[in-house]
């Protein structure tokens, strides 16, 4: 029986909060039940229906042959990736991570489709490939596409996934700290508003991505240092 399997990510712009991957693979079968849902890109729906969506896939998950599941890589390692290797390959490596847990998971054979974050949407392909434990295998295809998630239902779901989890991820962070945060996105006011409570000349908060360009121009008008780097560890100590 052949699967179809969608990857795609949401939050690699904003300067707060984690990048989280998102997958859903169904039965090539059950594309339909998508296409009835209006299940597709996640910037194409309000907050609440991406909610009703999510739980909608995660109740098939439970009563069908779905597979779900996020990762959400944390500011730390984001901010390490700006430093050394680059968003892009941050990006390959955790696509790789999560169609992995996937593979050992879920039986052949799959047609893999990911929402490429590199312009060269073959290299992105090249580079995941060759992190899987296990391909090529038979019968199944993996490839990348510019805009993925609105070209194709599966990724589409994907992309409401990686949403979902990660707006939970930026409220319940919001709670904890007694103030908005908005939605953790540069141009959003009300994380603009935040950044004085986030950003100290001692200390960093562990969920703000301190290599962005928002931080570096509010650290060079209101501190006369040198912007600091976050520790390779990911503490909230300053690495000069």
């Amino acid at each position: 029986m052949m699967r179809i399997v969608g990857v795609d990510e949401a939050g690699r712009g904003p300067v707060l909060g984690p990048l989280v991957v998102g997958i859903l693979s169904i039965p090539e079968a059950d594309e339909a039940m998508l296409v009835e849902q209006d299940i597709s890109d996640s910037k194409h729906h309000s907050a609440k229906k991406r909610e009703n969506q999510y739980e909608w896939i995660l109740q098939q998950a439970e009563e069908r042959d779905w597979y779900v599941d996020t990762i959400a890589c944390p500011p730390n390692k984001i901010d390490n990736a700006v430093y050394g290797q680059g968003l892009n390959l941050l990006e390959v490596e955790l696509f790789a991570s999560i169609l992995n847990r996937h593979n050992e998971s879920m039986a052949a054979p799959w047609t893999i489709t990911l929402d490429a974050c590199d312009v060269n949407e073959e290299r992105f392909t090249n580079r995941i490939s060759e992190r899987l434990n296990e391909w090529p295998i038979s019968d199944s295809t993996l490839h990348s596409e510019h805009k993925a998630d609105a070209n194709h239902r599966i990724v589409g779901g994907a992309s409401i996934v990686a949403k979902v989890v990660r707006d939970r991820i930026l409220d319940a962070l919001q709670d904890d700290l007694g103030f908005s945060i908005g939605s953790g996105y540069p141009s959003d006011p009300n994380t603009v508003a935040a950044l004085p409570k986030l950003i100290g000349p001692k200390e960093i908060h562990p969920d703000l991505r301190w290599s962005w360009a928002t931080v570096e121009r509010y650290w060079a008008k209101h501190y006369d240092t040198p912007l600091p780097r976050r520790a390779p560890t990911g503490t909230t100590l300053f690495s000069m």
